[in-house]
Parts: structure tokens; C-alpha cells; sequence
């Protein structure tokens, strides 16, 4: 089978290339992720899109294809998931912190991303170094959750078919639109609130049409060097749908002017350093940053109104 059809209508450049329905990108999507077509389709698909960009439309069939190749989780629990593939640069990686704080909340919390990250600090490096559980089965996910512990499962297990497409970026040099909707990705089973982040500020109001358009429940905010959780110095606004409803009153604008006072972070953002300080917050030994707190709090209350959707949803359809 051959996607050449389809490369004739996204390789036409940026001005010249044309969108593809839900189904075509559907069917595009599912073709790449079965790997039915050839490398240097696959390479072609990627770049022709980075170019090109996704519409909503686009997007809802991709995501869609790798749904249906993901793993099974069934449950009524409505986790959060925090989908984490950028790591750690230059500032500490705090989605373990925001993991484990949530699920002092009671709430659980599924993070998936990469395994290893050769030049950053990995959300799975921390979860390794902190004891935390690392799931390679949907058994594994509810054990932890059992425990009240937050859990990392690995793209490779969360959707296998993926990950061929998101090792591109090492051949190619750059991402793909592997990598948007990895950051979208979720369990077959059941509903979930999303914690969905851009980096470029143009990928906003792309993502808020994509929630709108598949009727998502999510926090969609600015993450801090691509990770799900809000930079500690400064909080990005907090913009949350029910639904696909945008709920301004449960989000948060975003921190506007001078900083009065800057938080007590760690100088390093080497492993074994975050996760000291990780440590420290969670036992109470050092303040947690305000803007971490405050996410936290949208997130409590976002998946309680997602919770009172979901039975208004199912008392309809009685």
C-alpha cells in the first residue's frame, strides 16, 4: 500500500499544500503507524508535515489512529495524564513533583513519555531514581494507583506503534507530527483529564480548536521547556475545557509584571539534584513553588468538574 496519494496533497510546500479530511489523515496515520509503507515515505510524511503543519481536522484523525493502537486501560477513575517528552534543559524537571503532589490529592495520575533522553533529564529517570512505579502492563498502572502513587509508563508500552515515528527525530534532526500527537496520547478504556502544553505560542489556539473539536476534558497551558507543569518562577495562564467547553472559571490567568520574589529552586538540574529537591518538597521540608501549587489546585478541580460531566454524559444516555 502507498501514502503517495496523500504526500501529493501535504508535500506542496507551505502555501501550496492542501488539508487532508479526518478520514484521509485517519487512514494516512494508521498506514505510517502499521509501518505498510516504506522509509522513505515515512520520511516524507514527517517532513511534509512539519512544513505543512496540522489543521484540526488533521489532527483529530492522527491522534485517532493511535488511540485505537494503544494500551487497554479500563476504569472509571478519570486519571490526569502528563504526558512528558522534552525533559529537563536548562531548568529542573519537575513533572515528578507535580505527579506526586497529585496524587497526595488522591488523585490519579498517569505520566508517559521516552525511556532516555540523550541530552536531557527524563520524567522516567526521575520516577527511577525516586522509587516511584514504572508500568509495563495495565496491571502495574492499577497497582500503583492502589497505593495512592502516581505512575510512569513508557510510550513504548502506551502505544508501541508510535514510537517508530517519534525515533525519526533522530535521523531526521526534527520532530514530527509524531511528537504533538504523542503529547495527546491516551489509554483506550475510559475518560482522562489531559494536561496538554505547547512550547510556541501559535500552537495555542491550535490545540484549543483540537479540544473544542473532539470534545476533550484538559488543561491546555504553556509548559516549561515542554514539559506539562508550570514553570516554578511564573504562572502561564491555565486554560481549561470540559468537554471541549472552555470553563473560564476554573483557570487562571497568567502572572503578569516583575517577580516580587523568586522561588527556592535547585542550582542544578542533574537527576540526582531535582530529585533531592523533589524530595524535599514532598515531605514538607521545603516550600513547593506557587505557581505548582496553583496548577494543582486547577487540576483538583478541573477533574471533579470532568467527574460531574461524565455522570451528567451517562445519566443522559440512560
Amino acid at each position: 500500500m502507498s501514502i503517495a496519494p496523500y504526500l501529493k496533497e501535504i508535500g506542496r510546500g507551505k502555501d501550496g499544500a492542501r488539508a487532508l479530511s479526518q478520514a484521509q489523515a485517519h487512514d494516512l496515520m494508521a498506514q505510517v503507524l502499521d509501518r505498510q509503507v516504506s522509509e522513505a515515505e515515512r520520511g516524507a510524511f514527517a517532513i511534509a508535515m512539519r512544513i505543512k503543519g496540522e489543521t484540526t481536522e488533521e489532527l483529530a484523525g492522527f491522534t485517532a489512529a493511535a488511540l485505537e493502537r494503544s494500551l487497554l486501560l479500563e476504569g472509571d477513575v478519570l486519571p490526569v495524564l502528563l504526558p512528558s517528552y522534552n525533559g529537563a534543559r536548562k531548568l529542573p524537571n519537575l513533572t515528578a513533583l507535580l505527579a506526586l503532589l497529585l496524587a497526595q490529592e488522591g488523585v490519579p495520575v498517569l505520566v508517559h513519555g521516552p525511556a532516555s533522553d540523550p541530552a536531557r533529564v527524563t520524567t522516567h529517570e526521575l520516577f527511577a531514581t525516586l522509587g516511584l512505579a514504572i508500568a509495563h502492563d495495565a496491571a502495574g498502572v492499577h497497582a500503583a494507583w492502589a497505593r495512592h502513587e502516581p505512575v510512569f509508563m513508557p510510550t513504548a508500552v502506551l502505544c508501541p506503534a508510535l514510537v517508530p515515528l517519534l525515533d525519526l527525530r533522530w535521523t531526521l534532526g526534527l520532530r514530527n507530527p509524531g511528537h504533538t500527537v504523542a503529547k495527546l496520547l491516551q489509554p483506550r478504556g475510559g475518560a482522562c483529564l489531559r494536561v496538554v502544553n505547547y512550547t510556541h505560542p501559535e500552537y495555542a489556539l491550535a490545540h484549543a480548536r483540537f479540544l473544542q473539536h473532539t470534545a476533550a476534558h484538559a488543561l491546555l497551558m504553556r509548559g516549561t521547556e515542554g514539559e506539562p507543569v508550570a514553570d516554578a518562577r511564573r504562572l502561564p495562564k491555565l486554560e481549561v475545557f470540559i468537554g471541549g467547553a472552555l470553563r473560564s472559571e476554573l483557570g487562571r490567568a497568567a502572572t503578569e509584571g516583575a517577580l516580587a520574589t523568586l522561588p527556592l529552586l535547585p542550582r542544578a538540574s542533574d537527576v540526582a539534584t531535582t530529585a533531592l529537591y523533589i524530595q524535599g518538597v514532598v515531605s514538607g521540608e521545603k516550600p513547593a513553588p506557587a505557581p505548582l501549587l496553583e496548577q494543582l489546585d486547577v487540576l483538583v478541580r478541573t477533574r471533579l468538574a470532568a467527574q460531574q460531566h461524565q455522570e451528567s454524559v451517562h445519566e443522559r444516555s440512560a
